[in-house]
């Protein structure tokens, strides 16, 4: 069900908007999960991945795998991670792209930007109390049926 009228549900246009979207919304579409470690420190379940972040692929061939992220390709929706390369026919190597929500960042690089953004994310989580149910909600859910 649709909530906001301000926002198209329609196939063709979605479509549109996400593959003409500009650089910075880009940015923020191109988040990757937090190890669970990382999760607890900050409470913060994904953030917008960067250039000097310590990822581990979780999916694909190159599943395992850790490196340092080399470079944000968000003209290809792609992320380049430092030692998953492959060899071209003519002995060139370069990097493979991954997708960066197939990828868990294990080390994050903070700066003051960073940071805030941790800040405000676990303040806006903590202030809705997400995925939190109360007592009495659990009392209520379980007299329902």
């Amino acid at each position: 069900m649709k909530f906001s009228p301000n926002v198209s549900s329609s196939r063709r246009k979605c479509r549109k908007a996400h593959f003409t979207a500009p650089s910075n919304e880009r940015r923020k579409m191109m988040a990757s999960p937090l190890s669970s470690e990382l999760k607890n420190k900050y409470g913060v379940r994904a953030v917008p991945i960067r250039k000097d972040d310590e990822v581990q692929v979780v999916r694909g061939n190159y599943k395992g795998r850790e490196g340092k992220v080399v470079q944000v390709y968000r003209k290809k929706w792609v992320i380049h991670i430092e030692r998953i390369t492959r060899e071209k026919v003519n002995g060139a190597t370069v990097n493979v792209g991954v997708d960066p929500s197939k990828v868990v960042i294990t080390k994050i690089k903070l700066d003051k930007d960073r940071k805030a953004l941790l800040e405000r994310k676990q303040r806006k989580g903590a202030e809705k109390g997400k995925g939190k149910f109360t007592e009495d909600e659990v009392k209520a859910m379980q007299d329902v049926d």
